[in-house]
């Protein structure tokens, strides 16, 4: 399967999400897979921006070589009152940017936001970097980035 997408057009990746996107009525391009997502960052044709707190970072794990803009800071994950002017320094806004978290909901919130603020090109990580909760409650088996067998690291 992972080769499958890797062998697939950037483009035809990119619109296949975009029209997605427009189908569901969301509000920013789409969301990708974490392998579509893979496909383009390795290929330096999408910014990898990963929106996890530096502790989920530090503790968790990160893919390498990735942008760090937080999107929610602190134990209490508190809204990062900077988020915007940060990714705007990380990346032009109308570069094609790919937004991580761990399961793929707090990057979508940035994902909105971002799209909102004239980011035109903005994809949201589907499964995030640890997937969803599977029965036992637990992250890692149910879908994401590491489950995938996608480039990772931890410190």
């Amino acid at each position: 399967m992972l080769d499958s997408v890797l062998a697939t057009p950037s483009d035809a990746l990119l619109e296949r999400a975009r029209a997605h996107a427009a189908a569901q009525g969301l509000r920013y391009a789409g969301g990708l897979s974490p392998a579509e997502a893979w496909a383009l960052a390795s290929r330096g044709e999408a910014i990898l921006v990963d929106v996890r707190t530096a502790e989920e970072r530090k503790f968790v794990g990160r893919v390498p070589n990735t942008a760090h803009v937080a999107w929610q800071t602190g134990p209490a994950m508190l809204k990062n009152p900077r988020f915007l002017r940060e990714l705007e320094k990380a990346a032009s806004k109308d570069a094609v940017l790919l937004l991580l978290c761990r399961s793929g909901k707090r990057s979508a919130a940035a994902a909105e936001a971002a799209a909102a603020a004239g980011f035109a090109n903005v994809f949201n990580v589907l499964e995030g970097f640890e997937g969803d909760l599977d029965e036992q409650q637990q992250r890692g088996e149910a879908g994401g980035w590491r489950r995938w067998g996608l480039p990772w690291q931890q410190d």
